[in-house]
């Protein structure tokens, strides 16, 4: 529902910039180009911060935190022996996360074109991958092994 209304609030702000652009007064008329102006401004910025992230991936900069985090999971299943089932539990889950979001930045990898809605995925990729790095060094914490 929210979606929907953003959507309508950006086609009805496009409309109204497009009313004033071609029929509104002199004024009404440079507004609405200053606006389209700026607006091109925005989007060329986000297409270079989408190549950015796409040039970043690229370079593998989620790979080392991926593969720390593996090799964290591993020492702790190495441990498991020693540890209780609602350890091993929370493990299980962290390995899922992290296997969730390998899933997803190969899927985004596989697109050739880098669009504004990707480069936010990526993000929020970065976030979460910062949050389940967050988690495993508190289950590291909470076993006893840092």
């Amino acid at each position: 529902m929210i979606g929907f209304l953003i959507k309508l609030a950006v086609v009805l702000v496009i409309g109204l910039l497009a009313y004033n652009y071609f029929f509104g007064s002199e004024e009404e008329k440079a507004q609405s180009a200053k606006t389209f102006g700026q607006m091109k401004e925005v989007a060329v910025s986000v297409g270079a911060l989408a190549k950015s992230e796409k040039e970043k991936y690229d370079a593998g900069k989620y790979d080392a935190a991926l593969d720390k985090l593996g090799d964290t999971y591993k020492a702790l299943r190495e441990g498991a022996q020693k540890m209780d089932a609602s350890l091993l539990k929370r493990i299980d889950e962290l390995e899922k996360r992290k296997r969730g979001l390998e899933k997803e930045l190969a899927d985004i990898e596989k697109t050739d074109s880098a669009t504004n809605q990707q480069a936010e995925r990526k993000a929020q990729l970065g976030l979460e991958l910062e949050q389940l790095k967050q988690d495993s060094a508190k289950l590291l914490k909470d076993s006893g092994r840092q």
